[in-house]
């Protein structure tokens, strides 16, 4: 009875590793283990490191676009400054070309004109010339008509006397025509003086255009500015001046008062830009007369 006990036992031992595979574990198994976590750890610290520096690379990526972006835009506003400025400069060269072509203009017109009225005085001194003579003629023709002593043969008292006065009516017909003559020829001369002056003071005026000089004084309560030109210079009142900054045109002045070192200028308030205001050191060009 005790060998089929056992056999029993040993039939329940052995029963269950029919239904399954079972497989001896190395000894080296534990520490390949520790490798593959230290790995996976490693690994995980190199994917945070190259996180970090992505994150990094992408905000300074950033922040090179942005400066980028606000240097274009810095470059645009830069570049419309500088196309208003030339714009600017561009109209006050063209206003003072303007300017000169028309004085030029002026010049030409006043010369001709004064040909004009040399000739005309010419003529009118001739004509003068010319009555002086015939009054002289008429004096003397006169003084040899005046009745003296009794001859027979020559015309008489009342024919005499008719033809004193007619000569008398023709000298003082040509007394009034010379006195106008006179009028005339004073008139003539002093319009010729005066286109004689212009002549010289345009000439003086077109060699003073460019004259350079610098604000030294800016009064902004009453709109005023000193400069280091004066009469010595060339300057004259109610001329008008550039105002250059940079070499950029920004406005312009009226001379309202002149001495020889000095003068000053008013501010011509309309011609400035939104903004801008006129600085002591500013360089002023001058620009002619308006007259």
């Amino acid at each position: 009875m005790a060998q089929p006990i056992a056999k029993s036992r040993l039939l329940c031992r052995t029963a269950p590793t029919k239904n399954r595979l079972v497989f001896p574990l190395s000894d080296s198994f534990a520490p390949a283990q520790k490798s593959l976590i230290t790995v996976s750890l490693l690994l995980l610290g190199l994917a945070a490191i190259f996180s970090a520096l992505n994150v990094s690379k992408a905000k300074k990526l950033k922040s090179t676009a942005a400066d980028a972006a606000m240097l274009r835009e810095n470059s645009e506003q830069y570049r419309l400054k500088k196309e208003n400025e030339l714009k600017m400069r561009e109209t006050a060269i063209a206003a003072a070309q303007s300017k000169l072509t028309e004085r030029d203009s002026k010049t030409v017109a006043s010369e001709e004109q004064l040909t004009k009225v040399l000739s005309e005085k010419q003529q009118l001194e001739a004509k003068l010339q010319g009555k002086d003579a015939a009054i002289a003629a008429l004096q003397k023709q006169i003084d040899e008509k005046q009745p003296a002593s009794a001859n027979p043969g020559a015309p008489s008292m009342v024919e005499l006397q008719a033809q004193l006065d007619d000569a008398r009516q023709q000298l003082d017909d040509a007394e009034r025509e010379k006195s106008l003559l006179a009028e005339k020829v004073q008139t003539v001369r002093e319009r010729s003086s005066q286109l004689e002056d212009e002549k010289k003071r345009r000439a003086v005026a077109n060699g003073k255009v460019g004259v350079r000089g610098t604000i030294l004084v800016v009064n902004r309560a009453y709109n005023f500015v000193v400069l280091n030109l004066g009469g010595r210079h060339g300057v004259e009142p109610h001329s008008e001046m550039l105002i250059v900054r940079d070499g950029t045109y920004i406005g312009k002045i009226r001379i309202s008062s002149v001495e020889p070192a000095t003068a000053i200028g008013d501010i011509i308030t309309s011609t400035l830009a939104r903004g801008v205001q006129v600085q002591k050191g500013d360089i002023v060009i001058y620009a002619g007369s308006n007259s």
